[in-house]
């Protein structure tokens, strides 16, 4: 499986009740399919029988964690070793169209972008009271602080090619949100990033998706990505809210002195703290644009180089 075109990088965590039917759906799809691949399959300190099940099967080679480290930490795994240049993430709970994902491979390297996302028609999974009002407000912000159109930022579904993705393997985190950090990392880098409509499913077996905590996690996460990539879209906002709100305190004390007391020079305290406030904002997010230019600047290959 050293010369393949596909590498399906899978994390399995106790699925061992379904984990040969999703083997079965992914093999069938690449065999109607011009595309060879292998499926590296991540068994994720499992303590079912899921990797006893999957060795031997074919097109799989079998990696075993001793223990749980996340789907984060598979996916990085995975991405690293793969043996093709387009590596494609799915899950191992029946909830994403595993036989598609020949047809995945083919949009990618129809629409010529870097990345292409499985963007899911529904919302299957559970808790959805928690899912579907968190997921959105998440979006809302990773769209507006990427400035970017992203119909699904956690879809576990997708193939890029491995040679763009090597470079950010290092941001991803072990949970969930390393979904969206590969997103992210694409487009803060200038890298295209494709959305193709898909059906989602209810999954199978047991959730390990934790409300709140996953929440709280994904949303840190969008804000430390664009932080790192362009840091004034986050510092510059409410500098220059602090700084309007400072200029509008500004006025109404210096108009208020005079209409009171003919004294236009006195300043309340908030007023200044707004003000500085606004400031040392705005020179942070500088700063750190600054580091973050000098930083790609260094990166950047030198083209006198023979």
């Amino acid at each position: 499986m050293d010369d393949v075109d596909v590498t399906v990088v899978l994390p399995a965590y106790n699925e061992a009740g379904h984990i040969l039917n999703e083997i079965e759906r992914i093999n069938a799809g690449f065999a109607a399919s011009p595309y060879t691949h292998e499926i590296l399959l991540i068994d994720d300190g499992s303590t079912d029988d899921t990797a006893a099940i999957v060795a031997g099967a074919p097109h799989v080679r079998l990696v075993r964690f001793n223990q749980n480290r996340g789907a984060g930490a598979s996916r990085r795994y995975g991405t690293q070793h793969a043996h093709a240049p387009i590596v494609a993430w799915t899950d191992a709970d029946m909830s994403y169209p595993n036989e598609r994902l020949p047809d995945l491979v083919a949009a990618l390297e129809r629409s010529g972008a870097n990345q292409i996302v499985g963007a899911r028609r529904t919302e299957e999974g559970t808790h959805k009271w928690a899912r579907i009002p968190a997921k959105w407000v998440i979006r809302k912000i990773a769209e507006s602080l990427s400035r970017s159109s992203i119909p699904d930022l956690n879809s576990g579904f997708r193939a890029f090619y491995r040679k763009d993705a090597l470079p950010h393997l290092w941001l991803l985190p072990d949970g969930f949100s390393c979904v969206t950090t590969i997103t992210l990392a694409f487009l803060c880098n200038g890298l295209t990033v494709e959305y193709w409509p898909i059906d989602y499913a209810k999954r199978a077996g047991k959730s390990h998706f934790r409300p709140i905590g996953d929440a709280y996690r994904y949303i840190l996460q969008v804000l430390r990505m664009i932080t790192f990539f362009a840091p004034l879209r986050v510092f510059a906002p409410p500098a220059l809210f602090l700084l309007l709100l400072g200029l509008g305190k500004f006025l109404f004390d210096i108009i208020g002195g005079l209409i009171r007391d003919g004294d236009p020079f006195r300043l309340a305290a908030n007023t200044v703290l707004f003000i500085v406030t606004g400031l040392l904002l705005f020179a942070i997010g500088l700063l750190a644009d600054l580091i973050v230019r000098v930083g790609q600047r260094v990166n950047e290959p030198d083209n006198n180089t023979v």
